[in-house]
């Protein structure tokens, strides 16, 4: 995922689908790519077969084989005429063709006659920004396929791929359910790579604050927040669709896959648990801050108040003896200026070792 400008893209509006028939296939996103590009990948336990091209140099899509896993991976998402003919060729539901062009939805999953879809975000923290971009991902597995939509030309999925080229693993032995789920459970892995990140820019925060706060620090802790908030959003629906996927009796689902997808659940329980213990943390950060600040601005008074109180009785000697009275007593001693000053230096001295037992400074 690159970076495209994030802070446009939050806020960005919905496109208006008023008056549209349901099913209707309408790019919401931000175009990232200039091209689709397609990747092909059949296999099973003996054989594989990879293949990558552009949409416009594929001439038909290849139906599903039994016994093999055939897996399209779509990346960009704009071309809304590609995802129809896939829904055409595939017999997916429309509104699933919906649903991948909508960058805009929360994580769901769906059950159908002829397979499951479910949508979730990948999220790639910027460490320059301190930002979290999102990035909409759609996989609609049916009897021996599975079609995946990424929006940006970088490949999420290299960890899952890797093993499907060595053969490590259980993914060439198992169906198209099972490889939905490492490419959910891959996604998931990275929640925790951000949330990592997330932790060092606290930590970071915490140690600028406890140092020396500075006037920025409030808005950093405000920017923390706002990014655990879109990770919030990314994980909590997750966490739904994955456990209606575990549940799932679709056809397409075994019921071996079952127990990794229970297991993939407890890694989103994980997730948000980090999620909102991070954001009780920043609550907790800002609470510092403001001690700090308070603490900061009260020594800043003790000192003001410290001198204040020296000066009092200086300030009434010099006021007495600065009168335009001609009877003033010791007014023509010789040494009285010296006199004067001596008494001053004693109240000084008397004032600040009488603060320092009291420990007040």
């Amino acid at each position: 995922m690159k970076n495209k400008n994030p802070s446009k893209k939050k806020n960005k509006k919905r496109v208006n689908n008023k008056g549209l028939a349901p099913g209707s296939v309408i790019f919401t996103g931000d175009r990232k790519m200039e091209y689709t590009d397609i990747h092909f990948v059949r296999f099973d336990l003996e054989k594989l077969e990879t293949e990558d091209y552009g949409a416009e140099g594929i001439v038909e899509f290849l139906a599903p084989i039994e016994g093999k896993v055939t897996w399209y991976d779509i990346r960009g998402i704009h071309d809304t005429k590609l995802i129809e003919k896939l829904g055409v060729k595939y017999d997916i539901h429309p509104l699933v063709l919906e649903g991948i062009a909508d960058t805009e939805q929360r994580p769901k999953f769906d059950e159908y006659e002829n397979g499951v879809f479910i949508s979730a975000k990948a999220l790639r923290f910027d460490s320059l920004t301190v930002e979290i971009e999102t990035e909409q991902v759609s996989i609609f597995i049916g009897k021996n396929f599975i079609i995946s939509f990424q929006e940006d030309e970088d490949d999420l999925f290299v960890g899952v791929r890797e093993r499907i080229n060595s053969g490590r693993g259980k993914i060439r032995t198992r169906g198209a359910d099972y490889l939905g789920y490492a490419l959910l459970d891959n996604l998931v892995d990275n929640y925790f790579s951000v949330i990592d990140k997330v932790d060092e820019q606290i930590e970071k925060l915490e140690e600028e604050i406890i140092k020396e706060p500075q006037s920025g620090s409030k808005a950093k802790n405000h920017n923390l927040k706002r990014e655990m908030l879109i990770l919030r959003k990314a994980v909590q629906p997750l966490r739904e669709a994955i456990s209606k996927f575990a549940k799932s009796e679709n056809y397409v689902v075994a019921d071996s896959t079952g127990i990794f997808l229970r297991d993939l659940y407890d890694h989103t329980i994980q997730v948000m648990d980090m999620v909102e213990n991070y954001r009780d943390v920043l609550t907790g950060l800002q609470d510092l801050y403001l001690s700090e600040i308070s603490f900061k601005m009260n020594q800043v008074m003790q000192v003001l108040t410290v001198i204040s109180t020296i000066f009092i009785p200086l300030s009434f000697l010099t006021g007495m003896y600065g009168m335009n009275f001609d009877h003033i007593p010791e007014l023509k001693h010789e040494n009285g200026y010296f006199i004067l000053l001596g008494v001053m230096a004693t109240i000084t001295v008397g004032l600040l070792i009488y603060f320092r037992k009291n420990r007040w400074i």
